[in-house]
This record gives C-alpha cells, structure tokens and sequence, in this order.
C-alpha cells in the first residue's frame, strides 16, 4: 500500500532566511528604478494571492527565450515559484518585495527588448549607429497594466523591423534542429580533397538527411547511387545560403558549414537578433544599408506602410586584417560625378610613397598629382615632393578618368571616418564570394542603378544625364535636396521573405565579442517568495 508523503511546513529558521532575503530585496530595489514605492497598492496582488496579469507577466518572461533573450536575466524560474508558494499559502503585507521584484523584472524585459542587452559602444570603437532610443520601461509597464495589455506591451518594445520576426521564426527552427537525428552523428571523411558530382561516398545517406532537414533538399527526394542530380542541386542551395562558391563540390570549407551543429546556428541567430535592437528604425521614405559580412547593399522603400526592397547589389568592404569598414549611420548628401581621389595620408605615407619612389612612371599613369595648401597643383614628380607629401606639407590626389580609385560616381554621407560609397576600376572583383579588399571605403557594383534611387524624384537627372555626368571627365558635385539615411550594418544571419536562412562568415570577429560581452554580463538575484505569518 502507497502511503502519501506528508506536507512539510517550512522550518522556523528557513522562515527567518526567508524574511531576511525579502527584506533585503526589498531595501534594494528601493534604491532602484522600481516605481511601486512603499505604501502604494501592490501591482501584482490582490487579497493576498497573485492576479491573472502576475501570472501572464510570468508566462512572458519564460518566454524571454524566443527573442534570443535569457529568462534566467529575469529570474523566471525563481518568481514562477515564488508566485506558486503564495498561490497555496497567502502571505499578507510581505508581498511587497516579491511585487516589486516582478515589476523590475518586467520592466528589464522590456528595456532588453528594445534595445539590447549591452552597450555596442563597448565592443565596437568605432560604433557610430543611432540608437533607436531608449524606453521609459516603468511607464509603458505602468500603462500596458492599467490596459490589461501586458502581452501587447512585449511585442511592441520588440525591434519594428520586417527582419525580427523572421529571425524570430529562424531561431525556433534552429532551436528544433538541435534534437533532429540528422545531426547525431558527424559526417564521415570526405573521398579525397573534396566530393565531385559523380562520385561515390558512403556519406550520401546522413548528406541527403541534414539537407534535408535543412529544407535545401526537397522532401521524397530519392536518394541516388551516387553524388548527383537532387543531391548536387541540394548542396549549391546549402552553398548559397552560406556566403560559399555554388559550385556543387562538396570540399572542405563545404563540410565545415555542414559540420555547424544547430545549436551553434541559433546563437548566431540570437547575436543577429540582439544587433538588430542597436539598429536605427527606417528614418524617412527611404534608407539605403550595407550589410559588412554579407558584402551586400540594400536600398529601401517605405510604399503604403510596407517596406520593400527596391535594389540589391554586391559591394566589397575594407580589409579584415587592417581596414575595416566602421558601423555607423548618416544621411548621404552629396554625389560626386568623375571625383578626384584624394589619397589618405595613411595610404600615401604606407603605400603610395614607396611605390612611386620605386616606379616614377606610376605617377603619370595613374593621373596622380600634389595639391599644396594654398590649392596650387602641382603635375610633375620629384623626391623633394614626396618628402613634403611625408612631412604633410602637400597631399595627392588623382585626377578623374578611367585609372581614378574611386570609377566614375561617388555617394558622400560626412562622417569622422571619411568612408564612402563609389564605383571601381576593377570591378571584376565583384566577382570573388568573399570581398573584403577596400581600404574601408564601399565599392559598388551597380553605381547607375544606385543613382537613379537615389535621385528618382529628382526628374531632371534621368538615366541619361547621370551617364553622361559620369563620362565627362569633369569633377562636379551634386547637392541632394532630400538627403537617403544610409546605414553600415553588421549581421551574420538575414532571413528572406520566402523564409530561407543565410549564414555569413564573421568577417570581422564581432560575433565573437557581442557572444563574450552576454556571457560577461552580471546577472541578478533570484527573489525568495515570503513565508506564511510573516509581518
């Protein structure tokens, strides 16, 4: 016969421990931002037992894990059990702590929410975004209380941006695929340096079920004797969707995309989604944003309250090792037509210099020339002129023409770094998967296109003038009369509308500091529910 374990009541010394860690709750968040101060009604509470919205606020904060959030940051678990203990035995006026404690963990929900969990500033130096702007967390959770609209509240301090929910969908996918059998067992050695359609490898099974699971090989596709056919197609999807040459061989930088546990894809996913919280809301009808691992430009269109893209193109980005692009949002003001090159300092003292000391006829055919203080210009080249260039006397610039750095168009937006966007000489670096080859400024592939965005409400500057801008061999400057928000943005995860998943290297290892800044993070305090009798 079962006999049924008796209720033990809570000791007299753990009714003590209890009070005292209340009450030392209670003297902290008292210094806080808490704004249920003593002798107010308590929020949460009513004759004693937790309200229908404590309960709902504990739902949402256990839920904190579909944003790519910690409920542990909000203490969930401690005050889900807290709030079960009151449940069973009321606790009269000691409930104060224990209210408090829930409204400051609503109110840090709400705050990590929308704008992150760290300051950027603190993993990136140059980081020069906008904010999309703090909330007064304590007021919206004062309203969303007295609206019975807790749940709203929560959706709205999310990041109102047509990638979050994606990311959103993306990470619960991801999560699902940790458990997924396919990935239970590493993929064997490939047959040689890499798998060749045609080929056969005892690895096609357990191949055909991660892609499959991955939504890259269609469901009851058959599987082939061989490396081939669905299989092959498979792989160049996987291949696309990893910043990888589509070129159906299965090498090694392949098999290391495919080694990626999904685990680790989810918390790509969260770092995307805690970048997205830095990044700045669309600013008018228009924004145009470079995304720096992807090596991808996007320009932006608000139309009837949806925002669509309205141009895509590939752009090449400063080097990882020494040059590297810097974030940072501005308005772009100016286009510049057949611009002169003005060389950095930099590049003129470390580069240039010594290349013209080696090879004087550069000089000449590359169109370089010194500009003194004064303007005056100066089109011969001497060792007595590259010692004034040294000691800042004089800079260099290159004329316009076909040799010019810069191409033929350049998109200025002022900022500290003087970075830029323009066209190339030599675009067939376009071409390359991975381009990352700049000095830090952007080059793009379809400046033409570019332009006409930029300037499509401006009827005087059709297709045909902004050709002919560019060919004139003249430098001329265009002052934009509604100036286009542009944004230098780093995500390693982006989500299309039909729902596919890209993953990009981290070109600059800023994944890598956002995931140690999180892990750094001090986390609080779990709260301790008041013992029955308590004063």
């Amino acid at each position: 016969m079962l006999m049924r374990a008796p209720r033990l009541s809570p000791a007299p010394g753990q009714r003590r421990l209890a009070l005292a860690l209340a009450l030392g709750l209670c003297l902290a968040l008292a210094s806080g931002a808490s704004w249920a101060a003593a002798g107010e009604e308590l929020l949460w509470f009513a004759a004693g037992r937790p309200s229908a919205q404590a309960r709902q606020a504990i739902e949402l904060l256990q839920a904190a894990r579909s944003d790519g959030l910690d409920p542990a940051d909000y203490q969930a678990e401690p005050l889900s059990l807290a709030l079960a203990q009151v449940e069973q035995a009321p606790a009269g006026p000691a409930l104060r702590p224990l209210d408090q404690a829930l409204t400051q963990a609503m109110q840090r929900y709400l705050a990590d929410l929308h704008q992150g969990r760290v300051d950027p500033r603190r993993i990136h130096a140059d980081f020069s975004v906008t904010s999309p702007g703090r909330i007064d967390a304590p007021a919206r959770l004062r309203t969303a209380l007295a609206g019975n609209r807790l749940a709203e509240a929560v959706r709205e301090a999310a990041p109102a941006l047509p990638q979050y929910p994606r990311l959103r969908a993306a990470l619960a996918r991801y999560r699902e695929l940790a458990e997924h059998p396919a990935w239970q067992a590493s993929l064997p050695p490939l047959p040689g340096k890499a798998l060749k359609p045609g080929q056969a490898w005892y690895g096609l099974p357990l191949l055909a079920q991660r892609l499959g699971a991955l939504g890259d090989l269609p469901a009851g596709a058959p599987l082939p004797g061989r490396y081939e056919g669905a299989l092959v197609d498979s792989v160049r999807a996987f291949q696309a969707r990893h910043g990888l040459a589509q070129d159906g061989v299965l090498g090694p930088a392949t098999l290391a995309q495919l080694n990626q546990p999904p685990a680790a894809r989810a918390r790509q996913i969260e770092l995307s989604m805690e970048r997205l919280r830095w990044t700045p809301l669309l600013q008018g009808p228009r924004m145009i944003v470079v995304n720096v691992p992807e090596f991808m430009l996007r320009a932006y269109e608000v139309r009837e309250g949806r925002v669509e893209v309205r141009l895509a193109m590939k752009v090449i980005v400063g080097k990882a090792l020494d040059t590297r692009t810097p974030l940072f949002d501005e308005a772009m003001r100016f286009i510049e037509f057949s611009p002169y090159w003005n060389v950095p300092p930099s590049i003129a003292r470390g580069e240039l210099v010594p290349r013209l000391r080696r090879e004087p006829a550069y000089f000449e055919q590359q169109g370089f020339e010194f500009v003194a203080g004064d303007g005056s210009v100066i089109r011969t080249l001497s060792d007595a002129q590259l010692e004034r260039v040294l000691r800042g006397q004089l800079r260099i610039r290159q004329r316009p023409g076909p040799a010019n750095a810069l191409g033929d168009i350049k998109f200025v937006f002022p900022n500290n770094d003087n970075i830029y966007l323009h066209h190339t000489p030599a675009p067939e670096l376009f071409q390359r998967e991975r381009r990352d080859f700049s000095h830090g400024c952007i080059r793009v592939e379809e400046p033409v296109a570019l332009a006409k965005f930029v300037l499509q409400d401006a009827p005087d500057w059709p297709e045909s003038r902004i050709l002919e801008a560019m060919a004139r061999g003249e430098s001329a400057t265009l002052r934009l009369k509604d100036p286009v928000p542009v944004v230098i943005a780093y995500s390693t995860t982006l989500v299309r509308q039909d729902g596919r998943v890209f993953f990009f290297p981290d070109l600059y290892g800023h994944d890598r500091l956002l995931d140690e800044a999180l892990r750094a993070r001090p986390r609080p305090a779990g709260p301790m529910a008041p013992q029955p009798g308590t004063p």
